[in-house]
C-alpha cells in the first residue's frame, strides 16, 4: 500500500457504466501489474449514474484501500467522455491508464505500453490481437478503422479499444466531448504528439454484438465526419465548405444549363418550371450559402489566430 501523500506515477481510470462491471477484477489486475513493474498507482472509478450495490462495492474498495482507490459518482448517465474528463480533472498521476470496466486484455501486456513510453511515445493505445468477439463485431470494427485510415491518413487499426496509456500534458492540451474520447489517439497524433499502437492479447469482450440498428451507424458516420473535420479542416474551414459548396454549385449549374440549352434547341417554354431546373437553382443557392459558411469560418479563424494553435513545441534548444 502506498503512502497517501506522495503523488502516484500512474492513475488508473475506469468509467463504470454497466451493473455487470467487474471493478474489483479490473483494479486488482491492473494494479498488480503496475506493482510488478515498480510503478506507484491510484485508481479512480467513475460511476456514470449508477448507484445501489455496485456503488457500495466501490465505496468499500475506497475504504479498504485507504483512498488509493477513489470513487466519483455522476448524478445521471453522461457518457464515457464525461466520465473520463471528470477523472482526468482529479487524477494525480503524470501518466493516465484508461481501462474498460472489465479485464479486456492480458494484464502482462501493459508492460508493452510502458516500453512504448520509454521509447518516447506520448500516447500508447492498445490494438487487440487474437480477438475473441463475434465475426460481425470484428468486421464492423475493421471497416470503421479502415474508413478512418482512408480519410485521415493515420495508421490506427483498433480505435475501438479503450485501454490506453496517456501522458498528462496530452490531456491538458486536448478537449474531450461527445464521443471524441474514441478518437483521442487520432486527435493527439494530428496535434503533433507521438502516438504508438501496441499489440496486446485479447481476453474478454462485453457489450452488444451483431448488426446494430440504423441509428448506431448514422452516429458512427457523423462521428467520422466530425473527426475528419476536426483533424483536417479546423484551421482551414473554407477548404471543407468550399469543396461541398463547389460540388453543389457545379451540379446545380449543370442541371440548369442543360435545361436552358434544351429549351433553346427544342423550344420548350416550360423549362423554367421544370422540376430539374428548380432543383438546379436550389443547388446553386445552397452551394453559395455553404461557401458563405466557410468564409465566415475563415474570418473567425483569422481574428482568433493568435489564440488557436495547431502545432506543438516539443523542445526549445538554447542557452536559456
Amino acid at each position: 500500500m502506498m503512502d497517501s501523500n506522495p503523488k502516484p506515477e500512474v492513475t488508473i481510470v475506469v468509467p463504470v457504466q454497466s451493473r455487470l462491471a467487474r471493478i474489483e477484477d479490473v483494479v486488482a489486475a491492473l494494479s498488480g501489474e503496475l506493482e510488478r513493474l515498480g510503478k506507484t498507482w491510484e485508481a479512480i472509478l467513475v460511476f456514470d449514474g449508477l448507484k445501489g450495490e455496485l456503488w457500495q462495492r466501490g465505496l468499500k474498495m475506497q475504504a479498504e484501500s485507504q483512498d488509493q482507490v477513489r470513487t466519483i459518482a455522476l448524478h445521471r448517465p453522461f457518457g464515457e467522455a464525461v466520465c473520463l474528463a471528470s477523472a482526468f480533472e482529479h487524477a494525480r498521476g503524470e501518466i493516465i491508464l484508461t481501462s474498460p470496466e472489465y479485464v479486456q486484455i492480458e494484464p502482462r501486456d501493459i508492460g508493452s505500453l510502458f516500453r512504448s513510453f520509454d521509447n518516447g511515445s506520448d500516447v500508447a493505445t492498445a490494438m487487440r490481437t487474437g480477438r475473441i468477439d463475434s465475426w460481425t463485431n470484428q468486421f464492423q470494427s475493421r471497416a470503421f478503422n479502415y474508413v478512418l485510415r482512408l480519410l485521415t491518413g493515420a495508421g490506427f487499426h483498433d480505435l475501438n479499444c479503450s485501454l490506453r496509456l496517456i501522458r498528462r500534458d496530452v490531456l491538458e492540451q486536448l478537449t474531450l466531448y461527445g464521443n471524441m474520447y474514441r478518437y483521442l489517439p487520432l486527435i493527439a497524433f494530428k496535434q503533433g504528439f507521438r502516438v504508438e499502437e501496441v499489440q496486446v492479447r485479447h481476453l474478454a469482450e462485453q457489450g452488444g454484438s451483431g448488426v446494430f440498428g440504423p441509428a448506431t451507424y448514422v452516429r458512427r458516420f457523423l462521428d467520422i465526419l466530425a473527426v475528419v473535420f476536426l483533424t483536417r479542416f479546423t484551421h482551414k474551414p473554407l477548404r471543407f465548405f468550399g469543396a461541398l459548396g463547389g460540388a453543389s454549385m457545379g451540379l446545380g449549374a449543370t442541371l440548369s444549363l442543360a435545361l436552358v440549352v434544351r429549351n433553346l434547341v427544342v423550344d420548350e417554354a416550360v423549362v423554367f418550371s421544370h422540376p430539374l431546373f428548380l432543383l438546379g437553382v436550389l443547388l446553386l443557392v445552397l452551394g453559395v450559402q455553404i461557401v458563405g459558411f466557410g468564409l465566415v469560418g475563415e474570418i473567425v479563424i483569422f481574428t482568433q489566430a493568435r489564440n488557436v494553435r495547431e502545432y506543438r513545441i516539443e523542445r526549445i534548444h538554447g542557452a536559456d
